[in-house]
């Protein structure tokens, strides 16, 4: 095995939304082997980038599920969205006038939101290291890596139908229970991995992927060994080629044992 591709929230962190203290030394012991590990996330880079300051010399970013690809600050890959577009879900998400459904613009240098309710801004920062509050959300000046809706009710009942229209012509995936993304076509964790392994001449059968929700179809889907924790989304279930019991110290053991087998 010589690349290890990890989703984040609900796979490598633990229930309490940390990274476990065994992935440190096995992330050494990867590295002595000429292992590469990614994180793959919805999340930010420079979130990212802040979780695994410890060991993010040589270490590829996969962030904004697949839409921003980095490596030791240096873009490797991105995809953006048409400011239009962008202004356009502004103005529907105003529309609904649905007071718990949130639009966040990710941008390249930052993420943009005009909405200041603490209990959203707290559960935004589990995601974006970099955020800035607007007063007109329309006022951002970025290039658009996706959009992201929010809404703690029922992201399926509310944003989908908002965006049903875009289906065909973007890529949209749930990213989590509360989280809705839309990106550009083509545009998934999948099809950042496959780049990645172009780049660093790891095929299929050498790379192994870990994932827990539909945005991580794909990149299971990339890679010759996939693995699902327990409760992964059913789909994930059905496509994944082993379960793992739980998220956490439990996927870090599962790395460690492809390590240990060479």
């Amino acid at each position: 095995m010589r690349l290890v591709v990890a989703d984040m929230d609900g796979t490598l962190l633990d229930s309490g939304g940390r990274i476990p203290e065994g992935l440190w030394p096995l992330l050494d012991r990867m590295r002595e082997r000429g292992v590469v590990f990614v994180p793959a996330s919805g999340r930010q880079h420079a979130r990212l980038a802040r979780m695994f300051e410890r060991a993010i010399d040589g270490m590829p970013i996969i962030a904004d599920n697949g839409s921003y690809v980095v490596l030791d600050d240096q873009e490797l890959h991105s995809t953006t969205l048409e400011r239009d577009v962008a202004v356009d879900l502004v103005h529907r998400v105003r529309a609904a006038g649905r007071r718990q459904l949130v639009l966040t613009v990710s941008g390249k240098r930052c993420a943009y939101v005009e909405c200041a309710d603490e209990a959203f801004l707290a559960e935004c920062r589990k995601y974006y290291s970099r955020l800035e509050i607007l007063p007109d959300l329309l006022d951002f000046d970025d290039e658009v890596l996706k959009l992201a809706l929010f809404d703690p009710e029922s992201v399926t009942r509310f944003a989908e139908p908002l965006i049903a229209d875009l289906a065909g012509s973007h890529h949209a995936a749930t990213s989590g229970r509360y989280w809705l993304d839309i990106a550009a076509k083509g545009t998934n964790k999948g099809a950042a991995l496959r780049r990645l392994q172009d780049r660093l001449a790891v095929p299929p059968e050498q790379t192994a992927a870990f994932g827990d929700y539909l945005n991580d179809m794909e990149m299971l889907q990339a890679a010759g060994r996939s693995f699902a924790v327990a409760d992964a989304h059913p789909q994930i279930l059905a496509v994944a080629q082993c379960r793992i019991p739980s998220c956490g110290q439990d996927v870090v053991d599962a790395i460690g044992r492809l390590l240990a087998r060479g």
